[in-house]
């Protein structure tokens, strides 16, 4: 199976171009496998890109851990480059089909060697509803009590499409990341289980996070998580609507318009190597 590794802001994927490759059989156990860093090619996920009868393609995505999540921000860009430079659907504008619903996206060629460098996603509106992110936690989950751990600290729950759990309370140390973001991901209070973002916030329009995501463990970026964390910012009085957000991997502007209240995502796109995986 023909594969490519490309990376958005350090978040790393396996990609495969199901327009030309057969559909994987059991994907959620060839993403374990292929993610594997010492015995495969390693990587956060596994990503399908696919032909789809009503945008430029559909992505399906595949945590490490083999479970499918709805979507993830930094790997659509990754999918449009994809399309863009290998000629599949070579357009400035795309719009991909996720699990989590349609995304438009915007992209931005490099002058000198015609691939694109740069992505902005339309990630669409925040989902604010307990039941709808889900959460068992009731009512504005903004700021709210979390207790039950070692430490009492305050949340805020959003859904970009997939789970976040974000506080401004704990320091972005090893400690509370790897001692906390394990137990709140599996936390019952999250029936489909969260990610979960430690931000710093060092001016209204500057943020410093990191993340735990869901059935991956930290990695060095997540897109809906840097848009969820602004969001909770903005909520919670800390942000301003237009915020640069540092991650491990880089940075990503982040800007929750207030015309339309969709949130807008913009980040580089690198494709790092490709080669064949023996399924």
């Amino acid at each position: 199976m023909k594969f490519t590794k490309m990376q958005g802001t350090g978040n790393d994927y396996v990609y495969v171009n199901c327009f030309a490759e057969p559909i994987p059989d059991q994907p959620e156990r060839l993403a374990v496998k292929i993610c594997d860093r010492h015995f495969g090619v390693g990587g956060d996920g596994l990503v399908l890109i696919l032909p789809s009868e009503t945008a430029a393609a559909k992505m399906r995505m595949f945590n490490a851990d083999g479970s499918e999540g709805e979507m993830c921000g930094n790997a659509i860009r990754c999918v449009a480059k994809f399309l863009y430079d290998h000629g599949i659907r070579r357009k400035e504008t795309l719009t991909i089909e996720t699990n989590a619903g349609q995304k438009s996206l915007q992209l931005f060629a490099n002058p000198q060697s015609g691939k694109i460098d740069k992505v902005r996603v339309d990630m669409g509106k925040p989902i604010l509803d307990p039941a709808e992110i889900p959460t068992l936690l009731t009512g504005p989950v903004v700021e709210v009590p979390w207790t039950g751990l070692s430490k009492d600290f305050r949340v805020s729950c959003v859904s970009m499409g997939n789970p976040h759990c974000v506080t401004f309370d704990l320091p972005t140390t090893d400690e509370n990341v790897f001692g906390f973001g394990p137990k709140i991901e599996t936390d019952p209070r999250f029936p489909r289980r969260t990610n979960v973002e430690f931000v710093k916030c060092l001016s209204p329009t500057e943020l410093r996070m990191r993340v735990w995501e869901r059935g991956s463990g930290e990695t060095l970026a997540c897109g809906t998580g840097a848009c969820a964390v602004v969001v909770a910012g903005v909520l919670s009085g800390r942000c301003e609507r237009k915020v640069l957000v540092h991650l491990l991997g880089g940075d990503l502007e982040i800007e929750w318009s207030a015309e339309n209240d969709h949130v807008y995502k913009t980040g580089a796109a690198t494709e790092v190597f490709s080669g064949d995986y023996e399924v």
